[in-house]
């Protein structure tokens, strides 16, 4: 059996994703092999696998950047549960890849035991596989109201053994009391795996946050491995688009006299926010996410992103006074850029028994084109060829979506081509939609895009910097993970951790929960 570590987090986005991803790529570069692994995710940023059959498959997008960080290619089994939330209520449950079910707070209980069982299982071949597998939690592993059932945190580490450290982002404040409070709520078998802590996204002068360190481990019996600090260049492949804040990245100077403001709406339900990382990598580029009608009157490009609630966020932009802005500045002559679900807004017509069961719904009429929700959804990575006005560049990218084009009159201009000839998405004057995500991921099409979207708006002073790879900054962050990691870690210990697994007598820390685990878990770990 291989070494394992689960990454636990005080809360949601304390940067369990990063800190996984930085040990992975510390490990990859010692020579290790190691995979990393999420028993279950919840999010709508998702990365297209191709399984061992031969079938595509969806994961986190996470995981496809933590399989980066180990040098290997994306596998379903990283991320045998996927939760993609529809509604507040409900999500779409993917099993190895596969969408299986409608989730909702009255059958996740009798769903979870599958589920659990699937993830043991996906650890326990990797395991077989691997030097080493890194676990990440899913939110807090001290959901004491959800620990009967947990598959994902300490229920988790329980099944597999495996040592566990607690990681908090001490930008929210409350640092040492979120750490303490995780362990104390955890009954004491939960507790005899947690050897220890991490802080993460530190500013300012370590000195004085020592003595606070030192106390916790006089606590709680248990070490801080490490305290990384924030930085400014860690933003890529985002868990949650909420993640991002309003201005991605750090815009770099233009190139030329002028710059290119590119407005992304940030809908209720956006999926795979991702696909506009690569243009706020470009110099010259500004990227916001914006729920504000009067920054998309300001801005010359407008992006529309996924959605895996189309209708309903259609009907939110126009609830919000969005989708008139939309239309007056497609109006004003500028670009306008509709992707997957926002690509099917921009239609004459959507006709939805899938997703939202709404049945035949108005959009926003930017594309002569009605849209059909099928049972069936297209999972597939695609490639092919840019179309007028931007081609011939080879383009690649990944498609996730029920929905398709109907009907087209007159039919409009192809984005993109197939490598086949099958046309894709359109093109109408100064409207371009496609349902292909991470198309800009590929340098020289994304380049033309700019340079098109910059005539559009009259930035006639813009200009690409024709060295930009977009792969070589995703690998730059995956570096400097590693060296974050390395330089700011007890790698030592951590090593010493992942090797031998939780040390023996670690103290209980009170009050500590009631032991009360073994409804779900146990049936299904006892098979």
């Amino acid at each position: 059996m291989s070494g394992g570590l689960l990454v636990a987090g005080t809360t949601s986005d304390a940067g369990k994703s990063v800190l996984t991803a930085g040990i992975c790529r510390w490990l990859h570069r010692r020579g290790v092999t190691v995979a990393p692994f999420k028993a279950q995710n919840m999010s709508n940023n998702s990365a297209v696998v191709i399984g061992p059959d031969g079938r595509a498959g969806e994961i986190g997008r996470a995981q496809a950047m933590q399989a980066a960080a180990c040098g290997v290619a994306a596998d379903l089994r990283f991320n045998p549960v996927l939760l993609k939330p529809g509604s507040d209520r409900s999500s779409q449950v993917i099993l190895l890849g596969e969408a299986v079910d409608t989730i909702t707070a009255g059958n996740f209980r009798s769903l979870r035991p599958r589920l659990a069982e699937a993830a043991f299982a996906a650890l326990a071949e990797l395991r077989t596989e691997y030097d080493v597998v890194v676990c990440e939690g899913a939110g807090s592993p001290a959901e004491i109201n959800l620990r009967d059932a947990d598959y994902t945190n300490m229920g988790l580490a329980r099944q597999a053994r495996l040592p566990t450290i607690v990681v908090g982002d001490i930008d929210r404040g409350g640092v040492f009391a979120s750490m303490f409070g995780t362990l104390a709520l955890l009954d004491a078998a939960d507790q005899a795996l947690v050897a220890g802590y991490v802080i993460n996204k530190f500013r300012g002068d370590l000195g004085l946050l020592r003595p606070g360190v030192e106390m916790l481990t006089q606590l709680t019996g248990r070490p801080t491995y490490g305290v990384l600090p924030w930085h400014v260049d860690l933003w890529l492949d985002a868990e949650d688009s909420l993640a991002y804040g309003q201005v991605l990245g750090r815009p770099a100077p233009p190139r030329g006299s002028d710059w290119l403001d590119v407005a992304v709406v940030r809908l209720p339900r956006i999926s795979n926010a991702t696909d506009v990382e690569a243009l706020a990598t470009e110099p010259g580029v500004r990227v916001r996410l914006t729920v504000e009608p009067a920054e998309i009157a300001a801005a010359d490009v407008v992006v529309l992103p996924g959605s895996k609630s189309t209708v309903a966020d259609l009907e939110w932009l126009r609830r919000t006074g969005l989708a008139e802005a939309v239309r007056s500045h497609v109006a004003a002559g500028r670009p306008l850029l509709g992707i997957c679900g926002g690509f099917q807004m921009l239609a004459r017509s959507i006709t939805d028994e899938v997703e939202s069961g709404r049945g035949q719904v108005p959009g926003l009429g930017l594309l002569p084109i009605e849209i059909t929700f099928g049972r069936h959804k297209t999972v597939a990575r695609s490639a092919g060829t840019a179309g007028t006005p931007l081609g011939p560049v080879p383009v690649r990218g990944y498609e996730i979506h029920h929905g398709y084009v109907s009907a087209a009159d007159p039919a409009p201009a192809p984005l993109l081509h197939h490598l086949d000839g099958r046309p894709e998405g359109a093109v109408a004057g100064n409207v371009f939609g496609t349902h292909w995500h991470g198309t800009f991921s590929s340098d020289e099409f994304r380049r033309r895009f700019l340079v098109e979207a910059a005539r559009l708006a009259g930035r006639h002073g813009f200009q690409v910097a024709p060295e930009t790879s977009f792969a070589a900054a995703r690998e730059r962050t995956l570096d400097l993970l590693g060296d974050l990691v390395e330089e700011h870690l007890d790698t030592t210990a951590l090593w010493r951790l992942i090797e031998r697994g939780a040390p023996a007598g670690l103290p209980f820390v009170p009050p500590g929960a009631p032991v009360a685990h073994a409804s779900v878990i146990g049936a299904t770990s006892a098979r």
